[in-house]
């Protein structure tokens, strides 16, 4: 099945919770909305011509005036796959966690989380995966800026990064 049959059917299930669907690229898309991601996800493994059995990746994106979470989807039985994109605001990005649906999104979810800050409702697991759990801030985040210290010990790189066009100076 092609990609816009499948939003098709996505949106034929969830007329109101499809915010846009973007075909004309090479990874088409569909956009979501939030509030619906569990229940989407949930109809996309569970029917039957779509059995999107596998959470291929599952990550975060930062853009200046929003949070995007996007979910790559595969199903192994039709040999398709999808893109769904939700939206959330910078401020307090949070949605439902897929991970009920795929037990594939823990680790995705937490590494969001601790990259992003985007909050996960109903994950098993919601703690940082990479940094401290008391780091502060998000470091993916475009308006991060990482601090001079963690706990008395700098963080400021003690080799300086030379320009390839400085060494033959």
């Amino acid at each position: 099945m092609e990609a816009a049959e499948i939003y098709a059917l996505v949106r034929a299930r969830f007329p109101d919770q499809v915010v846009e669907i973007v075909e004309k690229r090479a990874d088409p898309y569909a956009v979501v909305d939030p509030h619906a991601i569990a229940a989407i996800c949930g109809f996309l493994r569970d029917d039957a011509a779509l059995a999107m059995d596998c959470l291929n990746n599952q990550s975060g994106v930062d853009y200046k005036d929003r949070i995007e979470v996007v979910y790559h989807l595969f199903s192994y039985s039709h040999r398709h796959g999808a893109v769904i994109k939700v939206r959330l605001p910078r401020d307090q990005p949070a949605l439902a966690s897929v991970e009920p649906v795929w037990n594939s999104a823990n680790w995705m979810e937490r590494e969001i989380y601790d990259l992003l800050g985007v909050t996960f409702h109903g994950h098993s697991d919601m703690r940082r995966i990479l940094m401290p759990e008391d780091w502060p801030g998000w470091p993916l985040r475009k308006d991060f800026v990482e601090p001079l210290e963690y706990h008395g010990i700098s963080t400021v790189r003690e080799s300086p990064i030379i320009r390839l066009d400085e060494k033959k100076k």
